[in-house]
């Protein structure tokens, strides 16, 4: 057995003859009567007390400790007894990643974790209290997909305690814990005259971004850290090196999504908007810092930028220029007076992207080369988000089929005669 049991209330003294004797103590009779001791992993002594009459459970208790090591499951009765907010929030810190992404995770568990489940012990976690809290979410949180994303950081952090030590188990893989769903909703591309609608009513200055979002798939933070040394004019490529990045507040430049750095094709039509926008509006030399608010600092040659010579303000523009233009396209209703306009987290910029992986898939284009230009991290990501906007294996036999009747048919009499035929 690991260790031993104390009995607190005799001690073992030698008698007049010389044999050990049990007398008792100071305490006999007060406080808990047995201590169990053992030595840790880390060297260090640990006990429990018992009561009278627990003997028993003492020793069943030193002998659990002893199984757990033998199998590598030994928890530290100390560290269990650390609460998940303590150990989730050193956890936060260390969270490897964009500054972004840590942020964001100690935002979702102050908000939606801690109230709930911080003060409890790590080592009294058990599925029932998985389960209790994500019932919970449900009152606070409407969208599944958003309590989806809320249970994977508070499992991603007891996953940590169990590499850690400090739990033997994740109880949000338990099998009776039912994960929300992902939720993801099929994508809805923007028709071309929706793109063109909106590009129309934004102001002079932004209507290019349309053109490299619809046109080259670059996300809004790259659009607006785009930087004339990216413009392969000649070559026919845009480079995306760098975005420009929110971060408390604060702008920074930073690595695109991911660290994914990528070269795209620069379509003629985007290049002449491109020349056209940089002659009416040159552009400005930017200095923010890189990757952090103080980190050190960079200066690059934006290509869109503010009356005043700065960086635009995504916020600003989201709210004073983007929505203005999507109700003005009758993409989104007019806000009544007085009021904002009401959220459309559908129809931001990240509608371009979504219209020009549509462009591409129509015309044929392979997951590999549009995840590529992207910069998704795994083409399988694409697929999932835009098989259902991939050319049907009978749409392209109707194609094929039509492509041939026109090619054989006077094109003075149209497409009817083909039909006909």
């Amino acid at each position: 057995m690991a260790g031993h049991i104390q009995d607190r209330w005799f001690k073992t003294v030698t008698g007049p003859d010389g044999k050990p004797v049990k007398v008792k103590t100071d305490r006999h009779g007060a406080g808990l009567r047995y201590r169990a001791r053992y030595v840790g992993p880390d060297g260090t002594e640990k006990s429990k007390s018992f009561r009278d009459r627990e003997l028993r459970l003492a020793k069943q208790w030193l002998m659990h400790i002893e199984a757990d090591m033998a199998r590598g499951q030994y928890i530290d009765p100390h560290a269990a007894r650390t609460t998940f907010r303590q150990y989730a929030e050193r956890w936060v810190k260390t969270h490897t990643g964009e500054i972004n992404s840590r942020e964001a995770a100690e935002r979702r568990l102050r908000l939606h974790a801690y109230p709930h489940i911080g003060s409890r012990p790590l080592g009294s976690f058990k599925p029932e209290h998985i389960r209790a809290w994500i019932a919970a979410l449900e009152s606070t949180v409407p969208a599944e997909s958003h309590r989806r994303i809320i249970v994977g950081t508070v499992s991603a952090a007891l996953s940590a305690a169990v590499d850690d030590g400090l739990l033997t188990k994740n109880p949000c893989r338990a099998r009776t814990v039912q994960l929300p769903k992902s939720g993801k909703p099929h994508v809805t591309p923007w028709t071309a005259a929706q793109v063109f609608g909106v590009r129309a009513a934004l102001e002079r200055r932004l209507r290019a971004t349309v053109d490299v979002g619809a046109g080259c798939g670059l996300r809004q933070g790259e659009i607006f850290g785009l930087s004339v040394d990216e413009l392969d004019y000649e070559g026919g490529w845009l480079h995306v090196g760098h975005q420009l990045k929110r971060i408390r507040g604060k702008y920074v430049f930073a690595l695109p999504k991911g660290g994914k750095v990528r070269d795209v094709p620069l379509p003629q039509a985007v290049a002449t908007a491109l020349r056209d926008h940089t002659e009416a509006f040159p552009s400005v030399d930017v200095t923010l810092p890189w990757r952090t608010p103080d980190g050190p600092l960079v200066t690059k040659r934006l290509v869109f930028t503010g009356v005043e010579g700065r960086h635009r303000r995504v916020s600003n523009v989201n709210e004073h220029h983007w929505k203005p233009a999507l109700a003005a396209a009758g993409v989104i209703p007019e806000a009544e007076a007085g009021d904002r306009y009401a959220s459309a987290r559908e129809h931001g910029m990240h509608a371009l992207r979504h219209f020009y992986a549509s462009v591409l898939l129509d015309a044929g284009e392979s997951i590999r080369a549009l995840s590529s230009y992207l910069g998704h991290a795994d083409p399988g990501f694409t697929l999932r988000t835009y098989t259902h906007l991939m050319p049907s294996s009978e749409g392209r036999t109707r194609k094929a089929v039509d492509a041939l009747y026109l090619a054989s048919t006077p094109q003075d009499h149209g497409p009817q005669t083909a039909q006909a035929a």
